[in-house]
């Protein structure tokens, strides 16, 4: 039987890793990008199409699943992975961002966080050990430590604070997850590291995080507003601060170029809702720049979307059918975008993951940014 979880680097260029995450539910190639699949589905897109597209692992989300459906009524049919016909491994994250983000409908104590639903205003309670639960139900294969994400621009007597808490609840989320039975005995767990903007607090919080143990590690708290300039700051010694010999995960990121120089500063995994959401307003993102295709120039363009893509929208359609379609509302034009959106990040991945074993990242990198970027000098 394929191991538990066993992370190998097959070759570095700079701080650039490549290699694979083995799972009893298949093999991640990494860098890896995660299609986001927030409520059990990958928006606009059928499982297999995802997998087609090239996706290795995608992720669900534990605050959205456990009011909706329910995690209980997850397990009841089956887990996640029948329930959504997604036999690849699923990563699940911990609740504590989007909590975060209803400030105005929680509370804060060192238990967790009693919020009320967006949904309905039913009052629930959300704790480490109820995270692990909730994870565990839902059959996660990569489960997130249950933390805090505070604001970068918070004082830091705050963030130092918040930080700590996260710590405590990191120890709290091992010990629950530890307790799960067969289900720990086949999944992981990741830590999450925060302290903002602060590298002195980002260095304890990895120092705890390390000596607590976990089989990978996230850069947490970033992808917040802070801006890219700010965000490549903390990746230019933040993931030095983790093990080595773990896979480093920037959460909730991002754009094609911050993936570009967050691979460049050591990441090895990523998630981000921008290119299924992009695909729904008309946003596409391609070798040259994100274009939009509500763009009256597109209205009789019989070229494909992207002259380098070979995903089945560019290969099929006209640069003036999506834009009609998108200029029309025709869910159709969603779901094509999304489609090519998904397919490029994947090859942005493959292609990286190539100059990587061939020693020219850096020469990659450089073309990257002059094509994708040119447009905005």
């Amino acid at each position: 039987m394929t191991e538990r979880f066993k992370f190998s680097i097959a070759a570095t260029d700079g701080k650039a890793r490549t290699g694979s995450i083995e799972m009893q539910r298949g093999t991640i190639a990494t860098p890896a990008f995660m299609p986001v699949g927030t409520a059990a589905t990958v928006k606009a897109m059928k499982p297999e199409s995802v997998r087609a597209l090239g996706a290795d692992i995608i992720l669900g989300n534990t605050y959205h699943l456990m009011l909706r459906p329910g995690a209980e009524r997850v397990a009841k049919l089956g887990g996640l992975h029948s329930f959504m016909n997604w036999d690849r491994p699923i990563l699940t994250d911990s609740g504590g961002y989007q909590v975060m983000s209803l400030s105005d409908l929680r509370k804060l104590t060192e238990e967790g966080v009693e919020f009320r639903s967006h949904i309905d205003g039913s009052k629930h309670m959300l704790t480490p050990e109820r995270s692990m639960e909730i994870q565990r139900l839902l059959g996660s294969d990569i489960v997130m430590a249950f933390d805090e994400c505070p604001r970068a621009d918070r004082p830091r007597d705050e963030i130092a604070a918040s930080m700590e808490l996260s710590m405590r609840w990191a120890k709290r989320s091992r010990d629950g997850f530890d307790s799960g039975g067969a289900h720990a005995a086949r999944s992981a767990l990741f830590g999450i590291q925060q302290g903002a903007l602060d590298e002195a607090l980002r260095k304890i919080s990895a120092e705890k995080l390390t000596d607590i143990g976990f089989d990978g590690y996230a850069v947490g708290g970033l992808a917040v507003g802070e801006g890219q300039e700010a965000m490549f700051g903390v990746l230019d010694y933040a993931p030095g601060q983790l093990p080595e010999d773990k896979p480093r995960y920037l959460m909730g990121v991002g754009k094609p170029d911050d993936l570009v120089g967050a691979v460049e500063r050591g990441i090895d995994m990523f998630d981000c809702v921008l290119p299924t959401r992009s695909g729904r307003n008309g946003q596409a993102f391609t070798w040259n720049g994100a274009i939009n295709l509500r763009n009256a120039r597109f209205a009789e363009d019989t070229g494909p979307l992207d002259e380098r893509c070979e995903c089945p929208t560019c290969s099929t359609y006209s640069l003036a059918y999506l834009h009609h379609l998108q200029k029309s509302g025709e869910i159709l034009g969603a779901m094509l975008v999304t489609e090519h959106n998904l397919a490029f990040y994947q090859s942005l991945m493959k292609a990286m993951r190539g100059a990587i074993a061939g020693g020219t990242f850096s020469a990659f990198a450089a073309d990257f940014r002059r094509d994708y970027l040119k447009d905005r000098k």
